[in-house]
C-alpha cells in the first residue's frame, strides 16, 4: 500500500530482476518486520539485540532499526512533537519496507506510540509481514529501569513531549504478542518469539 501524498512526482517505480522471493532463499529464511513498542524504559531495544543475537547464531540475516539510533542520522531533523512522532514512525515503516524486500528479518525498536501510526506502518506490508510486540512494563519499573534519568527529568519538567508522562502512549488493542517484560525473562522471553517465528514458518 502506498500514499500517494507520500509519493514523489516525475517518478516511476522500478521493478528489481532479484526478487524477494530470490533473496530468502539465498538466505534459507522469510523476512519479516517485528515491530517492538512500548514505554520507554519497557526493554524494547534490549529484546530486540538479544533476539537478533539469537537469530545469528541461528544463520539468519537480521538487523535492528533502534529509535536512539535513527534519530541520529535518518530522524536527526526531528523533534518529539507528535506530528514529528509520525513522520518518525513513517521514515521507519519505509525503511523497515526496504529491508523487508532484501530478505531481512528486520527488528524495529521504537516506543511508536499511537495506534494509528502503528495501523499505517502494518498497512505498507503485506498480510503476515508485520508482527507486533508490545512490551508491556509498569510505568514504575520503567522509572527504575532509567538509567539515563529521562523521567526524572521529565516530571521536573525538563523534557517536554515525554511518553507516560506529559505524552500519551497507546496500548495496542491487539498486538501479535504481549510480552510483560517485568515478569518474564530476558532469555524465555527470546524463546517465546523464536517459537513463534518458527510456528509462522520464518525461520526452520
Amino acid at each position: 500500500m502506498t500514499d500517494n501524498k507520500t509519493v514523489s512526482s516525475n517518478t516511476i517505480r522500478h521493478h528489481a530482476t532479484i526478487t524477494r522471493e530470490k533473496r530468502e532463499h539465498l538466505h534459507q529464511h522469510n523476512s519479516i518486520v517485528i515491530w517492538f513498542t512500548g514505554l520507554s524504559g519497557a526493554g524494547k531495544s534490549t529484546l530486540a539485540h538479544a533476539l537478533e543475537d539469537r537469530l545469528h547464531t541461528m544463520g539468519c540475516s537480521t538487523y535492528v532499526l533502534d529509535g536512539d539510533n535513527v534519530r541520529h542520522g535518518l530522524c536527526g531533523d526531528l523533534s518529539f512533537s507528535d506530528e514529528d512522532r509520525k513522520e518518525n514512525i513513517r521514515r521507519i515503516a519505509n525503511v523497515s519496507r526496504l529491508f523487508l524486500e532484501a530478505g531481512v528479518i528486520v527488528l524495529t525498536a521504537f516506543i511508536s506510540p499511537f495506534r494509528e501510526d502503528r495501523e499505517t506502518a502494518r498497512k505498507l506490508m503485506q498480510p503476515g509481514d508485520f508482527y507486533e510486540v508490545y512490551c508491556n512494563a509498569s510505568i514504575e519499573t520503567c522509572e527504575q529501569r532509567d538509567t539515563k534519568g529521562l523521567y526524572k527529568k521529565a516530571r521536573n519538567g525538563e523534557i517536554p513531549h515525554f511518553t507516560g508522562i506529559s505524552s500519551a502512549y497507546e496500548k495496542p488493542d491487539k498486538p501479535d504478542v504481549e510480552i510483560q517484560t517485568d515478569q518474564l525473562s530476558l532469555a524465555d522471553s527470546v524463546e517465546l518469539l523464536i517459537s513463534q517465528l518458527k510456528e509462522r514458518g520464518v525461520i526452520r
